[in-house]
């Protein structure tokens, strides 16, 4: 086992020898503060208003069908949103454009994925100014929605919103590299905190549904939960993932790969010939993988997740978006 995965598995367990790593979480917390008054000194402010989506922690969250379903939202009310995304996992060459015909290598796979959902104006680099600046070029925009960024304060934001996953929790409640805190639990105490739970105890929270799996290679093929599956696997928490296919009733092994993971064709050399169930994140990886080789594409199969938004979370960001005079309908 690796040692990241070593050390992912004990901060989920918050293991007692992760204190050796606590001259580390040290250095880590002044190098971050540093870095911060740095970057707020001369923090860049967009032309439209910026919503940051974020969270606090190392590792999915459910950050992006969150994003996706915003979007969708903020479409409905005929507000001209675009995202920006760093492009994580993508060879660019950065900032760019994306659209439907984008490769996942090129602009990497969440904002593909995002893009693909939504249709949504994107732009992708590291460096968030000029994503935005050329996402202007091209679009006029009402809003822009920040994948991530929350610790980015070279970019000025007017709402935050991070989302927490009670699943996971916080572990030991340490910095990296001793816990999985980006930031300290304080930092919650100056954002709006979504909480990912289907039984969730604050009013601003959201659950994942799950859909119907389909067939990447061809949707009219039926589902067959008899059949047992290869589940593969690239994402912060790919836990969720397991749970899924356990409350689907899908009988599998378990393939995990690192996230954001650049699958190639020796992954899968010694695979029986058995079929391949992944998520959504994943398959527009496996998608360009196998792009011309539909015998394999027919073997995979899809779980879809939708984030579903309680309505507060809605009356939430219709009034943050009022604040700012963008024009919502009035809260149902």
């Amino acid at each position: 086992m690796a040692l990241a995965d070593k050390i992912q598995q004990a901060w989920q367990k918050q293991s007692s020898w992760l204190i050796v790593f606590r001259p580390l979480s040290w250095l880590y917390r002044s190098i971050f503060l540093l870095q911060k008054s740095s970057q707020l000194k001369h923090a860049y402010r967009a032309p439209v208003p910026v919503m940051i989506i974020g969270n606090i922690t190392v590792g999915g969250s459910g950050k992006t069908p969150l994003i996706i379903n915003l979007v969708k939202y903020l479409q409905q009310q005929h507000i001209r949103v675009g995202v920006i995304s760093r492009g994580y996992g993508g060879d660019g060459p950065f900032p760019i454009l994306v659209n439907d015909q984008s490769l996942a290598s090129q602009v990497g796979d969440e904002p593909k994925l995002i893009v693909q959902s939504t249709h949504v104006p994107m732009a992708v680099g590291a460096n968030r100014q000029q994503a935005i600046e050329l996402l202007l070029q091209h679009h006029d925009l009402d809003l822009i929605l920040s994948d991530d960024g929350l610790q980015h304060f070279a970019l000025q934001r007017d709402i935050e919103w991070v989302v927490v996953d009670s699943a996971r929790g916080f572990g030991n409640e340490r910095l990296l590299p001793e816990g999985f805190l980006r930031e300290p639990l304080s930092r919650l105490n100056d954002v709006t905190v979504i909480e990912h739970n289907a039984f969730a105890h604050s009013a601003l929270n959201m659950h994942l549904a799950v859909g119907q799996p389909y067939c990447l290679g061809d949707h009219s093929q039926v589902f067959d939960t008899e059949v047992h599956y290869r589940a593969v696997v690239g994402i912060g928490f790919p836990e969720r993932f397991f749970q899924t296919l356990a409350q689907i009733n899908v009988r599998y092994t378990a393939h995990v790969f690192a996230d954001h993971h650049r699958y190639c064709l020796d992954d899968f050399k010694t695979f029986p010939a058995q079929p391949i169930i992944t998520t959504a994140k994943d398959a527009v990886k496996l998608q360009q993988l196998w792009a011309d080789q539909l015998e394999q594409l027919q073997r995979i199969w899809v779980v879809p997740v939708e984030a579903i938004l309680s309505d507060a979370c809605y009356r939430q960001l219709n009034t943050q978006l009022r604040q700012l005079d963008i024009a919502v309908s009035d809260d149902s």
